[in-house]
């Protein structure tokens, strides 16, 4: 690899290491219940997604619950140095996709037999953190510097 792939690649390792994810596939729930409560903890803190969610009544609510704290899992294996608690953790992205799709045969009136349609989702929670790395200051001799050139 040349160097200046290898710089570009280090550059975006460095710019997603703030960044975490998890992904839960096939969940059993339908998409449109699932968005429901993929909508209320997007751009949310952790903290404030876990206890709504823990609190919650639907189903996937404690699907998402655990995807959460499995990102959060994520988050703490990059970043072994730091403490998910100080680093100020939010719901970057959530989005449910629509998955598999069961087609079942269901008993009607008059002889009939209707369709059923059992839905399945994946969702996709991206983490990220609010603390930004220290950029270096700029002096008032640089500035000078800068309007001269």
């Amino acid at each position: 690899m040349g160097a200046r792939k290898r710089l570009a690649a280090e550059a975006r390792k460095e710019q997603k290491r703030n960044v975490c994810m998890a992904r839960l596939i096939d969940n059993s729930t339908s998409p449109r219940k699932t968005r429901l409560m993929a909508d209320l903890v997007r751009g949310k803190s952790v903290e404030y997604a876990l206890n709504v969610l823990k609190y919650s009544k639907k189903e996937s609510s404690e699907k998402i619950r655990k995807l959460i704290l499995s990102a959060v899992s994520n988050w703490q294996e990059k970043n072994i140095s730091e403490k998910a608690e100080d680093s100020m953790l939010y719901v970057k992205e959530i989005f449910v996709d629509g998955g598999a799709i069961l087609k079942r045969v269901r008993a009607a009136s008059r002889a009939k037999a209707c369709t059923m349609k059992k839905r399945s989702n994946h969702i996709t929670v991206i983490l990220d953190s609010k603390l930004e790395p220290a950029e270096p200051e700029v002096t008032t001799e640089d500035q000078e510097n800068q309007t001269e050139e």
